[in-house]
């Protein structure tokens, strides 16, 4: 197991997951509340059906400023609620051990987020088949960084809708355009876009947080699964963020839970990346009574919460 992430002694700077804009941008799906030690945000949810309330981390991680406040955070902040349930950013500077001691109910290793090293250089962690995807792409599609990320709105949402509309997308990670305009002002936000013959072919959406970039998001319409336009793309985020200074990626993971699966993702994400870090499942019950009368026949259920199994299929 890889040992927790120490950021040092540099300021963090609130961007991308952990700054409160992005909690804002999916008050949709719950009520953004402040975790004040740890600098977390959180979504507090009505249980439906119930007077009571549980409450969430941001999809798709939960990242805060301090760990060590984050026991505290739930012992004070999140008692009324049933239950809290959320993912931790895989590059937080905690140990599974202080996760078990502030969740107590539900701490798993839940997904293999795949990352890069950017000291190595693309040349030498990137997979070859990777390498001459990319430079045959590099040969169709021309890829820049978006200046303005909020400009990009329009062009963003119809990249998306194709996304959505080829895979069935639902639940949370189906944005609206109203909660894409929030995402793209929050600082931290860079975007790349590919281009071919003059048209935008596919984009990339990125979160920066100190020394780690993390990939939020890919959409591309049809001309730019044809020129295999994520190839070049992928490539030139990772020559930017390395000459920016920045030390990790985090691509995020497959659509299994181990880094190991066969899927078309996890493929893709393996052959840019040089190892491997763990993103936790947490959860904790805060009120257990209320928390089996919601739960009734599907308390058995490995879902958590138990009450909310289905809720996203």
């Amino acid at each position: 197991m890889p040992e927790p992430f120490d950021p040092g002694q540099a300021e963090i700077l609130v961007t991308g997951y952990m700054h409160p804009g992005y909690a804002e941008a999916l008050a949709e799906f719950g009520t953004p509340r402040l975790l004040p030690r740890s600098g977390g945000w959180i979504l507090e949810r009505p249980i439906r059906g119930s007077a009571e309330r549980d409450a969430m981390g941001c999809y798709p991680l939960f990242a805060c400023q301090d760990w060590t406040g984050l026991e505290d955070d739930l012992s004070e902040v999140c008692e009324r609620l049933v239950s809290l349930v959320l993912v931790s950013d895989p590059f937080g500077n905690y140990s599974a051990e202080s996760l078990r001691s502030a969740f107590g109910d539900l701490v798993i290793p839940f997904k293999e987020h795949f990352i890069v090293d950017l000291s190595l250089g693309p040349e030498a962690c990137v997979h070859a088949h990777h390498r001459r995807n990319a430079r045959k792409a590099l040969e169709e599609v021309e890829v820049e960084a978006c200046e303005d990320a909020a400009q990009v709105l329009d062009e963003w949402q119809e990249l998306y809708s194709h996304l959505i509309e080829r895979h069935a997308i639902k639940g949370i990670s189906a944005f609206s355009k109203e909660s894409f305009a929030c995402q793209l002002k929050v600082p931290g936000a860079h975007l790349f876009r590919a281009v071919h013959a003059g048209s935008t072919v596919g984009m990339l959406w990125w979160y920066r947080q100190g020394e780690v970039a993390y990939y939020h998001l890919g959409a591309y319409n049809e001309a730019g699964y044809r020129l295999r336009a994520s190839f070049a793309l992928f490539w030139r985020a990772i020559e930017y963020f390395a000459a920016s200074g920045l030390r990790w990626l985090n691509l995020g993971a497959g659509a299994g839970l181990s880094a190991e699966g066969s899927d078309g993702l996890t493929r893709f994400k393996r052959g840019w990346a040089t190892g491997t870090r763990t993103a936790y499942l947490c959860g904790r019950i805060f009120q257990p009574d209320k928390y089996r009368e919601l739960a009734g026949d599907a308390g058995g259920s490995n879902y958590f919460p138990a009450y909310r199994r289905g809720e996203f299929a």
